[in-house]
């Protein structure tokens, strides 16, 4: 049947250009693992990209859309439509060429010209231009987004060949400030299983003319030029795009695999599934074809997985596929004058443990976590932050993606070893803006003492910097403004007391194999608990939030083991926000009316929940079972930081 056609589209053409093969594991949900549409980070840009595509749209209040969800019935319309007009705008008008399908996201057509606008979430800025490179022609960030608009525009050119075709990019323009309170939250994104639905409220269309310089609208004709006579690159080889386009959508219309090229970005394949999962694997597919291992082999490393290495492609091309097959020559590992390097860390991933290490299962450098040990000022103090970051400001004066602080949580840990949870702190309500009652609750918790504060990896870092510039800017000033950065100052980089990474003394002295190099909290919390035999002993009980005070906690064990294998921290944290929404007598369908998220256990989650407190439709009973969710997660964030120093101090003294 026609309307059955397998099409190239526009997303389809982006898949390929980053790894032909996917194209065969492409819209094979029940049958291949897809990560990305699991992703709730991924799933967060998304709605920003349906906001700000339905902003776009409001640009053209007399603009038509064309509903139709069928490939044929949507051609159709769209073909009637252009027939009838001279002048008109299209929303999501469906052009076909061949087995080439699009649908544009604005069109606007004058006579026998158009104007192809491709709207996108990505951030830009008009005062400094971040498109063309000094050594390339187009930045590898933007040149995805520009091959988009060149496929796009090239089917438009073909399936109009007397019609000439004005191309362009529309963006959030981080240059522009929001004029008024609220943008976001006019623009609410429902989501009904695998579709979406942005819900527009009262007043939408005065607040977008009010706001219409956030949206840049950047022509970018010149850089399709150059897409179009330079061709297309992608794992395996170099065609025009015309080329690339006809073998791609042959392919998927055949249902035929396309041969895998391995390449370094195989490592963030999202075909992936899991060891006993349900679905295939077309990661595991791919790579065991090539390297002819099996997925445990797999598992257990390949030169993919090696951490930070820039020379993958290199080793692939050279047949270099297991570690036993590395050389030491391949990573080059250089002493470090302060713990491992990471081409010393790179090659105790590849080569395995010292041998004096492998008995007790992993690396610590205990001179190393010995010197830092004795510069740190108890109490001690573990601070997490929550932040989001989102495409159409939240609040008047912000800009596209300005960062906004909304939650910390604090752990202390005292000189003779007690552990407490000692703060917390949320500003979710619609219309507060967050980030100054943020750091005048942190400044409140943290300069009592001189005790030593620690953060994991730089955001926080980067954060209160951020707020620190946001306080500056303000007229009239905030009449604390100086305590606030004088505070900031003393605990960011530089100052006298200045916040302790334990990420880089991770990274410089702590080594396990199931880590596999990496140095996220999420990554080394596990692999710390299964081997401090201190953590079990101290987390097996049901001790914390009892003798362990916590806030968010009662008599709850962090340290279980099922089947023989530890549960990660994480995962209980979703059972538990479950089991607890569970026994507020809420069932599964009534939860989902609640649009409550029962698994904010990742970042993306955390700023996504955030998203959705800002919308003033919500119940009380799902505000409040959000705002719970949130203050678990961040607790279990700086709990973790906890523990590993609780493992780490043990590991040195004894």
């Amino acid at each position: 049947m026609a309307g059955m056609t397998r099409y190239l589209t526009k997303s389809r053409f982006k898949l390929a250009v980053e790894c032909p093969t996917k194209l065969f594991y492409s819209g094979k949900g029940t049958e291949y693992r897809n990560l990305k549409q699991e992703d709730t980070f991924l799933q967060a840009l998304a709605d920003g990209g349906f906001q700000v595509g339905k902003m776009a749209t409001m640009l053209y209040p007399n603009g038509i859309e064309v509903t139709a969800r069928s490939n044929d019935q949507a051609e159709a319309d769209t073909a009637r439509l252009l027939s009838e007009h001279d002048q008109i705008v299209l929303f999501e008008p469906a052009i076909r060429f061949g087995n080439l399908f699009i649908r544009i996201d604005i069109l606007v057509k004058q006579g026998s010209h158009f104007e192809l606008i491709e709207v996108k979430a990505k951030s830009y800025d008009s005062v400094n231009p971040d498109i063309a490179g000094v050594r390339v022609p187009i930045k590898s960030g933007m040149l995805p987004y520009i091959q988009d608009v060149a496929f796009q525009k090239y089917v438009l050119q073909s399936a109009f060949p007397n019609a000439t075709v004005s191309s362009f990019l529309m963006m959030p323009d981080k240059a522009k400030q929001a004029a008024l309170d609220g943008l976001n939250q006019i623009f609410k994104v429902r989501r009904n299983g695998r579709s979406t639905e942005v819900m527009v409220m009262p007043g939408a269309q005065a607040a977008v003319d009010q706001s219409q310089e956030l949206l840049a609208k950047v022509p970018v004709d010149s850089f399709v030029d150059i897409v179009m006579q330079q061709g297309i690159g992608f794992p395996g080889g170099h065609l025009t795009l015309p080329q690339a386009a006809d073998l791609w959508s042959k392919a998927y219309a055949a249902d035929e695999r396309i041969t895998p090229t391995l390449h370094k970005d195989c490592a963030k394949c999202e075909f992936r599934e899991h060891a006993g999962g349900p679905l295939k694997s077309g990661f595991h597919q791919c790579v065991g074809e090539v390297m002819k291992m099996s997925p445990a082999e797999i598992d257990q490393g390949t030169v993919l997985d090696i951490w930070y290495y820039m020379k993958k492609d290199q080793l692939l091309a050279q047949g270099v596929y297991r570690y036993s097959q590395v050389q030491e020559d391949d990573i080059k590992p250089k002493n470090d004058r302060d713990g491992l390097s990471r081409s010393q860390r790179q090659w105790m991933q590849v080569s395995g443990l010292p041998k004096e290490d492998q008995a007790q299962g992993f690396y610590i450098d205990r001179d190393l976590m010995g010197r830092h040990m004795q510069s740190w000022r108890y109490p001690l103090h573990m601070i997490d932050f929550e932040t989001a970051t989102v495409a159409l400001p939240f609040f008047k004066g912000m800009r596209p993606y300005e960062s906004i602080a909304f939650q910390y949580s604090h752990h202390v840990i005292e000189q003779d070893g007690a552990v407490r949870h000692v703060g917390q702190h949320l500003v979710a309500e619609p219309g507060q803006f967050p980030s100054f009652a943020f750091v005048r609750a942190l400044k409140a918790e943290l300069q009592n003492d001189h005790g030593t504060i620690f953060r994991w990896s730089n955001h926080e870092n980067t954060i209160l910097n951020h707020i620190a510039q946001q306080i500056a800017a303000q007229d009239p000033p905030l009449p604390d403004a100086q305590a606030l950065l004088d505070f900031i100052s003393r605990i960011t980089k530089g100052g006298e007391r200045e916040m302790v990474d334990l990420a880089v003394i991770a990274e410089r002295g702590y080594f396990h194999p199931e880590t596999k190099g990496r140095v996220s909290i999420k990554k080394v919390l596990p692999a710390v608990l299964k081997t401090s035999d201190y953590l079990r002993r101290r987390y097996q009980p049901p001790v914390y939030g009892m003798s362990i005070p916590s806030l968010n906690y009662k008599g709850f064990s962090w340290w279980e083991e099922r089947s023989g294998t530890l549960v990660d921290p994480y995962q209980r944290l979703k059972e538990l926000t479950v089991e607890m929404l569970g026994d507020l007598g809420e069932d599964q369908a009534e939860l989902e009316a609640l649009d409550v998220d029962i698994e904010i256990a990742e970042g993306g989650a955390a700023a996504m929940a955030f998203a959705r407190l800002q919308f003033e439709d919500l119940t009380p009973e799902s505000r409040a079972a959000i705002k719970a969710a949130l203050l678990r997660y961040c607790e279990l964030d700086t709990l973790a930081m906890v523990m590993i120093v609780e493992a780490w101090r043990e590991w040195i003294t004894n």
